[in-house]
């Protein structure tokens, strides 16, 4: 039995596998337990090995690696149209081998584990500030109930709150002030873990060759550097800047027939985590463009006068996007002129 395709449907506890020969013929249709798939994988001839790129994909893409076979992981979009019959694991892993044999569909870079875990920092760093961020909508209308209207700003909250559990005088019982105590500490702990998290982030980015040149683009800071290195993995997976562009959802969405072009906003595909550093970046870029005399800055101030200034920020992120792929593929340093 000679197997030249294996399509894996990754789950927790079971995985789905669909082996075919050179002729395309089914060999292998079976469910694996977890702590079987490794054993079968290793007494096979290095092959073409086929996964979603889904929870897991990029561990297993790696020790697959590592046995000699040839590993691709495929975005779950674009499998989807080769499912044939009810949706159910055996066909499921049928579909991604099929989608194996379309050149058209691109592939996912498995991820090294310096790329997972610094993917891994930011995603708990989100998720502190979004803790955060309820902490301060709770407290600010927690106080609203007691007829204390705290501005929106969090600056202001942070400042307010010692004021309030000082002042005798503003109606809060001792329950209240005990409860608004302990928001406060826990507000300052998750401030002090935010700094903690992005510090680190700061530090592995400033010591990498690839992130300090691309900190050299005007726009981009530590967190987006890091951030863009972490997600979009190889750059040259991409054969020019537009994909990376589009891979990151700020390329604009088409509804074109008969040959009628017709473009409408971004499609917003990919990681909006990073695409909204990328755009943050862009907006403090066009904020400091008003009077400098450069021609790129010329070129955003224009664009914004012409057409809006939501729309020059996205192109400000797209075209800071593609001179990251430049910089990333070629190993150059940014260029202001």
């Amino acid at each position: 039995m000679k197997i030249s395709r294996v399509a894996l449907d990754l789950a927790k506890n079971v995985i789905q596998v669909h082996a075919v020969d050179r002729s395309g013929a089914a060999v292998v249709r079976k469910a694996l337990k977890r702590a079987q798939l490794l054993p079968f994988m290793r007494d096979l001839a290095p092959c073409e090995v086929g996964m979603e790129a889904c929870a897991s994909a990029h561990d297993w893409g790696r020790k697959l690696q590592a046995m000699g076979h040839t590993v691709h992981l495929l975005p779950a979009q674009y499998v989807k149209p080769f499912v044939i019959g009810q949706k159910n694991d055996a066909n499921d892993a049928a579909a991604i081998c099929a989608a194996m044999t379309h050149s058209g569909i691109p592939r996912v870079t498995v991820k090294t584990v310096a790329q997972q875990d610094m993917q891994a920092l930011h995603r708990i760093r989100s998720m502190k500030m979004k803790q955060r961020t309820a902490i301060i909508n709770q407290t600010r209308g927690l106080l609203a109930e007691y007829g204390i209207v705290i501005a929106k700003s969090p600056a202001t909250l942070r400042k307010a709150i010692p004021e309030l559990l000082e002042d005798a005088d503003n109606g809060l019982s001792f329950d209240f002030r005990q409860l608004l105590s302990e928001l406060y500490d826990d507000l300052v702990a998750i401030d002090k873990r935010v700094a903690e998290l992005t510090q680190r982030i700061e530090r592995t980015v400033r010591t990498s060759d690839e992130g300090k040149r691309l900190l050299e683009i005007p726009g981009i800071g530590p967190l987006t550097a890091s951030a863009l290195v972490a997600t979009v993995g190889d750059a040259r997976q991409f054969k020019n800047g537009r994909q990376m562009a589009a891979f990151l959802g700020l390329v604009p969405r088409q509804h074109s027939s008969g040959g009628k072009a017709k473009l409408l906003g971004i499609h917003k595909r990919g990681d909006s985590y990073l695409r909204g550093l990328l755009v943050h970046g862009a907006r403090s870029v066009l904020r400091t463009a008003t009077h400098k005399p450069d021609e790129r800055s010329r070129w955003l101030m224009n664009l914004a006068a012409r057409r809006h200034r939501n729309i020059a920020t996205v192109a400000q992120a797209n075209k800071n996007v593609r001179i990251a792929w430049a910089i990333l593929t070629r190993e150059q340093r940014y260029r202001s002129n």
